[in-house]
């Protein structure tokens, strides 16, 4: 099992480099990728990058539930992004009187117990190379797409607590069970 790095370690914060070639010692990157995301418990993990375990490489692994199949990405771009039907051409963001109760907000492995909202694309078009070196373009919607984004964001050394400040919303703190506004 590896360990997972946590911000502000430099490798979270840098670009990654492209896998050259898929060999044993990427396929047992992943192994062991997938080992440490499926241990994970407080809170569960659903996704992890390579930098994440401080390994400066193009690879991230998805796997939205404990009875789903892990995905690989290697070397992933996303080509195109399609917004959420009736989408607001502004969005709100939240206000302080406002409640965190049925917002969804994202976390990450690598920044435990913070949470935020993030305004994620609806969906996403993927290319990437698959564990056996096959290239793949999919479209991922729904929480897939959420993940898919989050852990692109970390091949390009941006943390989703950027993403929630960028975008004007509110930082969390869960202590006790329960969510205290940080910024």
């Amino acid at each position: 099992m590896l360990k997972i790095i946590h911000a502000p370690a430099p490798v979270l914060g840098k670009g990654v480099r492209q896998v050259k070639k898929i060999d044993k010692k990427v396929r047992e990157l992943v192994y062991d990728m997938e080992e440490t995301l499926i241990v994970q418990t407080d809170p569960e993990g659903v996704g992890l990058a390579a930098p994440q375990v401080g390994v400066d490489l193009a690879i991230f692994i998805i796997k939205p539930n404990l009875k789903s199949q892990t995905e690989v990405f290697i070397n992933p771009k996303i080509l195109e992004v399609k917004k959420a039907k009736n989408e607001p051409k502004e969005k709100k963001h939240m206000h302080d009187e406002e409640d965190v109760e049925g917002m969804k907000l994202e976390g990450c492995l690598s920044v435990p117990r913070i949470w935020g909202p993030v305004d994620r694309d609806a969906e996403v078009l993927v290319e990437y190379l698959d564990l056996n070196g096959k290239k793949q373009s999919k479209w991922f919607s729904g929480l897939k797409a959420v993940i898919v984004q989050h852990e692109t964001d970390h091949l390009n050394g941006i943390l989703f607590t950027q993403r929630v400040l960028e975008q004007k919303g509110r930082l969390y703190e869960e202590k006790n069970g329960e969510l205290e506004k940080i910024s």
